[in-house]
């Protein structure tokens, strides 16, 4: 099996137009870039921007020069902002056997249990909102869970990538919703792995 450094990690994000799915995979892009990844591709979103329809927008990175530059098929990674996306759109197509999928919801790990994959939950909109967030802006608390729950980045750079993406838009409580779900995301292996 490859390790991160030596593959390209392929992210998928699914969202609702307005929450910021978007802006969410470009924070990351750049603290990835950052944090030494030579290869970052944010590949263009698809699903209409009418807000609260469903969109998805995807991301590579890579320790090397990314040169497919095709939409991922087969991601490492799914993401979803909204828990009631899981009802509407399949997710989990294409997602590879073990991979994770992170997923803000109010309901607790055990709802979200899988045979197949990792599993990440926390409750972003509520600790959004806690810290002073308008209702529905969840992009910067989501980029917490990804954090504790893929290792990819440290959290410190991405705090300092939140800090200056929203910089005049809420920076300090952006930051917090990401550090506090962080903090708050559980996470568990696939059911359906053998256990020794």
């Amino acid at each position: 099996m490859h390790t991160p450094s030596q593959q390209m990690i392929q992210i998928r994000w699914h969202g609702r137009g307005g929450q910021g799915a978007i802006t969410a995979a470009k924070v990351v892009a750049e603290a990835t870039f950052k944090a030494g990844y030579a290869g970052v591709v944010m590949a263009p979103s698809f699903g209409t921007e009418r807000r609260g329809a469903p969109v998805s927008t995807s991301l590579k990175v890579s320790r090397r020069k990314i040169t497919d530059l095709s939409p991922i098929q087969q991601p490492d990674i799914v993401v979803v902002l909204d828990h009631l996306i899981l009802q509407e759109v399949d997710v989990t197509q294409g997602l590879r056997p073990g991979g994770l999928l992170v997923i803000n919801s109010p309901q607790d790990l055990a709802a979200h249990q899988s045979a197949d994959f990792r599993v990440a939950v926390a409750n972003v909109t509520k600790i959004g909102i806690e810290v002073g967030l308008r209702k529905g802006i969840v992009n910067s608390g989501i980029i917490g869970a990804l954090a504790k729950a893929s290792g990819l980045v440290a959290l410190d750079i991405l705090a300092a990538c939140i800090a200056h993406e929203f910089a005049g838009r809420r920076p300090n409580e952006n930051v917090k919703a990401a550090r506090l779900v962080y903090a708050a995301t559980t996470s568990s292996e696939p059911t359906g792995a053998s256990h020794a």
